[in-house]
């Protein structure tokens, strides 16, 4: 699926949809440079989950946890991990094989750990569009 959004209200919107349809086990990778709008598509997948506390991105502390929704939300910003192999410490296991649904920016980085099953979301701008212009992809990844 792809879709076109024009403004940041959008691409929340965008979000809330995809958390209104999350089921309990959802891990969904997010890629995208900076300020294309990760965390704004992911407070949108919060609010979508029934989560209405301020929802940041867990940039220095790589995981921050939501209870207060119809599903737990975990909600990890890897950007900052230096090897994969950190990922261990946090016990990254039990939130991407958990009853939550998984939210992971910059995905990309810690390929080698991501579950076989996954959807991945790339957000991408094309200033030619407009500033406000993104373009999301949401795939559906099945490795065997």
């Amino acid at each position: 699926m792809q879709r076109e959004t024009f403004s940041a209200e959008e691409t929340f919107t965008l979000g809330v949809k995809i958390g209104e349809v999350a089921q309990a086990g959802d891990v969904y990778t997010l890629v995208g440079d900076l300020g294309v709008g990760k965390t704004v598509f992911t407070q949108g997948v919060a609010r979508g989950l029934g989560i209405t506390e301020p929802v940041n991105s867990p940039t220095f502390t790589i995981l921050q946890i939501y209870e207060e929704g119809r599903l737990p939300f975990y909600h990890f910003d890897v950007y900052r991990i230096g090897d994969p192999e950190e990922m261990d410490e946090i016990g990254y296991e039990d939130y991407f094989y958990g009853d939550g649904v998984t939210m992971i920016e910059w995905s990309n980085l810690i390929k080698e750990l991501l579950p076989a099953h996954r959807c991945e979301i790339r957000i991408e701008k094309d200033l030619a569009k407009g500033l406000d212009y993104r373009r999301v992809t949401v795939e559906e990844v099945r490795l065997s």
